[in-house]
């Protein structure tokens, strides 16, 4: 069955419920519902202060909500805590941020592995993976190099491959072209529909970047901690 099908038979993958967070007195979120279904690219986009990236990060259980349900593939996680939480995260859930945040010491291949390593996977294999990861993603030459040996387009590339390495059912990406030139900046947004053309891959992306954002399946409007559109 070619991929186009399989993509128009609509499967949940992410479902959120009623989601409400306040920092202080501040209201972030008020009540927001989200759905996600498996192999959709869906962006969320809105001026700052909406509460996109505050949303995202509560998706991801980065962050806990203090009202709402989530789910992931019918598994609810919002409830996961300490060491269930963080093995959930590392095996199922993939992050690209605005800042790679690699680890200054280790080389890109290295720096892909970590978190196969930290979920406890066969380390030939793991490094056998990210090997293949990094090739695919045009950086099988820059293996042995550390981040500051690569350009910002080549570290966000590693970010991806890192986030990849577990084979997450989702990617959150945050602002992940924000501090990438116009050049890269495409070509990220040209891997993210190729990963998920050959891959289906999954993912929620926060973006000021208007291209990125026209380019997703679906769009998601923010305003004053709700979902406005989308």
């Amino acid at each position: 069955m070619h991929l186009e099908v399989l993509f128009s038979i609509a499967i949940n993958m992410l479902t959120a419920k009623n989601i409400h967070k306040r920092y202080g007195t501040l209201e972030v979120l008020k009540g927001v519902d989200v759905m996600i279904n498996k192999g959709e690219i869906v962006s969320i986009v809105g001026s700052s202060g909406a509460g996109k990236s505050t949303l995202l990060h509560i998706l991801g259980t980065l962050d806990s909500a203090d009202q709402g349900e989530i789910y992931l593939n019918d598994q609810r996680i919002d409830t996961l805590r300490n060491k269930a939480l963080a093995k959930f995260r590392n095996t199922h859930i993939g992050f690209v941020f605005q800042f790679h945040h690699l680890l200054p010491e280790f080389n890109a291949l290295e720096n892909v592995c970590i978190p196969g390593w930290i979920a406890g996977k066969n380390k030939k294999e793991v490094s056998k993976r990210a090997a293949e990861l990094l090739e695919s993603l045009n950086l099988g030459g820059r293996m042995d190099n550390k981040p500051q040996e690569l350009s910002g387009g080549e570290q966000q590339r590693v970010a991806v491959a890192r986030a990849l390495i577990n084979q997450p059912q989702i990617v959150f990406a945050d602002e992940p072209t924000g501090n990438l030139d116009s050049k890269n900046a495409m070509e990220l947004n040209e891997l993210f529909m190729r990963l998920r053309s050959e891959f289906g891959q999954t993912f929620l992306i926060v973006t000021h970047n208007e291209e990125l954002a026209q380019l997703s399946d679906r769009m998601i409007h923010m305003k004053d901690g709700k979902i406005v559109e989308g």
